[in-house]
């Protein structure tokens, strides 16, 4: 890609991989504090659409970039509803 520091890498919070990579290297980073820096992965979906795209360049920006090693956890984007109260009738 000619212009990869234009490349968005999260769409829910439009960080681009010049973005992570002008992070990574002023403040030195670990991978947590680098998605708490650019919120990467925080957005709607929760990291589902851009998780594996941001392990790659963590692994590429960060030495020794482990995903086991430091969780960046996945987080469904709403909270479950019973059926039950779904379905109640409120006068």
């Amino acid at each position: 890609m000619a212009n990869s520091e234009n490349m968005i890498i999260c769409r829910c919070e439009e960080v681009t991989y010049g973005q992570l990579r002008t992070t990574v290297d002023k403040h030195k980073c670990t991978a947590r504090e680098l998605k708490l820096r650019t919120r990467a992965g925080m957005g709607f979906c929760g990291g589902r659409t851009c998780r594996p795209t941001l392990d790659r360049v963590l692994d590429s920006f960060i030495p020794n970039f482990s995903p086991s090693e430091i969780p960046l956890k996945y987080q469904p984007p709403i909270r479950p509803v019973s059926f039950g109260r779904i379905g109640e009738i409120h006068d």
